[in-house]
């Protein structure tokens, strides 16, 4: 199945979106839109693209409304996501979704594409963990590309699981928090999820502004 979703915020009327296949959206509040889930989505062979524009001057969150569970198909295990946000003139953004759990045997790979203004703000956050309870098999990757102004301010990419580089007898995380802060007061935050700076975590500053935190353990901390 192919899922699509565009998103719309401006400044003068409320959140414009349109969705096909198995993710619908809905405003719940002045500004925050919320991705609710209207089929299994994504088995293996599933498509999800996400496409989010705040125009000048627009304000929004996005957030779901539970966990996304990738699963393998009879066909294949890989599914993929692709989100796409393009972030104008004085615009905001928060991207806070719930987790993404890769049940089973699933493959599951993101690619997120920020694409924004210098004056604009973006906050982006993404929870993995890999299997359900007693499960170990599966396997997401994702990357991160940030341009500002047409240029380049980050390219990023981290998998966890099966088969991944940093996956063996002396470290194998299944879970991970990464949050992305580009102008917003956040930025120079310590914590993730509320919690605490510490060894498992890497908050890289990024040239020219910003920074991505990185958490990485065995289970997604309690928020």
């Amino acid at each position: 199945m192919r899922t699509q979703v565009l998103v719309v915020a401006s400044a003068s009327r409320s959140p414009r979106f349109d969705a096909v296949g198995g993710i619908a959206a809905r405003q719940t509040g002045r500004d925050t839109v919320h991705l609710i889930g209207t089929a299994q989505t994504p088995l293996g062979g599933d498509e999800i693209c996400v496409d989010v524009r705040v125009e000048a001057g627009a304000r929004l969150v996005l957030r779901s409304v539970a966990a996304t569970v990738a699963l393998p198909s009879r066909e294949t295990d890989l599914s993929s996501a692709s989100w796409t946000f393009d972030v104008a003139d004085g615009a905001s953004l928060v991207f806070d979704p719930q987790p993404t759990i890769v049940a089973s045997t699933a493959d599951h790979r993101t690619v997120t594409r920020v694409v924004m203004a210098r004056s604009a703000s973006v906050v982006v956050r993404e929870r993995v963990r890999i299997g359900r309870s007693n499960e170990s098999a599966g396997r997401w990757s994702g990357a991160l590309n940030v341009d500002v102004e047409g240029r380049p301010r980050l390219r990023h990419r981290l998998e966890l699981g099966r088969g991944a580089a940093g996956h063996d007898v002396l470290f194998a995380p299944s879970a991970l928090v990464s949050t992305l802060h580009i102008g917003d007061d956040e930025a120079d935050t310590v914590t993730v999820d509320g919690h605490r700076l510490d060894r498992t975590t890497v908050r890289l500053p990024l040239a020219g502004g910003g920074s991505l935190c990185t958490w990485l353990g065995g289970e997604l901390p309690s928020s």
